[in-house]
């Protein structure tokens, strides 16, 4: 399997999971692809390792046992890192989805999941976190949309003055709806932009996401449902 060529070998994923053969199929195929892999079958004990050993991304069951459950860690996590973290669920449910999606998840799996599947969003977000660390141009200036503002160069969003916090995924998908002002996007063109090139999965995902934006944002954001197509900001 093509290993990952943006991060350096001995690179860490940890993996807050309570169940031991799920544990091991997902760290025999992040191994592959040249990545080390840390455990923790505790919330507490995640939280511990994440503190001490800032990994590049944390994959996190949702219905973790014990005092502290997968909610509640990414809460946490958020509270004091933008590490990004893939929920991992055990059902489809909507619910599930936007509660990890509020706290701050990047991305979800259900189970049971396809390890390659987890792999490929895994590989996908650290891509993008490679693409935004990259030296690069000087950042635009701040993008505005009526009292909503895009600052770029400080990568946060401000109504009214007022800063909104933004999960990673969330800020991604409006940076994009930005670039792209004025025009009708489709949901597979929102998840080939905001997304990765090729990302696969339910274009429902994006109904979410924009869900959480209008949620947070308000009336403030332009953002409107293009029947039959996708969504257009301003």
């Amino acid at each position: 399997m093509e290993g990952l060529a943006l991060v350096e070998a001995g690179d860490t994923i940890l993996v807050v999971e309570d169940d031991p053969s799920i544990v091991e199929l997902v760290e025999l195929y992040l191994r592959r692809e040249g990545l080390a892999v840390l455990r923790a079958a505790t919330g507490e004990r995640g939280l511990q390792l994440a503190a001490e050993r800032n990994p590049l991304l944390v994959v996190l069951d949702l219905g973790l046992e014990g005092s502290i459950d997968g909610i509640e860690v990414c809460r946490r996590l958020r509270a004091t890192s933008r590490v990004p973290v893939v929920m991992v669920t055990a059902r489809d449910d909507e619910i599930d989805r936007v509660l990890g999606f509020e706290v701050g998840a990047d991305d979800y799996v259900v189970k049971p999941f396809s390890p390659r599947e987890l792999v490929a969003r895994v590989r996908a977000i650290l891509r993008r976190v490679a693409s935004e660390g990259a030296p690069g141009p000087a950042p635009d200036a701040p993008a505005r949309f009526g009292e909503v503002c895009i600052d770029r160069a400080r990568h946060e969003v401000r109504v009214a003055g007022a800063v909104v916090h933004l999960a990673t995924r969330e800020y991604d998908l409006l940076a994009y709806l930005a670039d792209n002002a004025g025009l009708a996007l489709t949901r597979r063109q929102i998840l080939d932009g905001a997304w990765d090139p090729g990302w696969y999965g339910d274009e429902r995902t994006v109904d979410v996401h924009v869900g959480q934006l209008r949620r947070k944002l308000g009336s403030a954001l332009p953002l409107a449902t293009v029947r039959g197509v996708g969504y257009r900001l301003g």
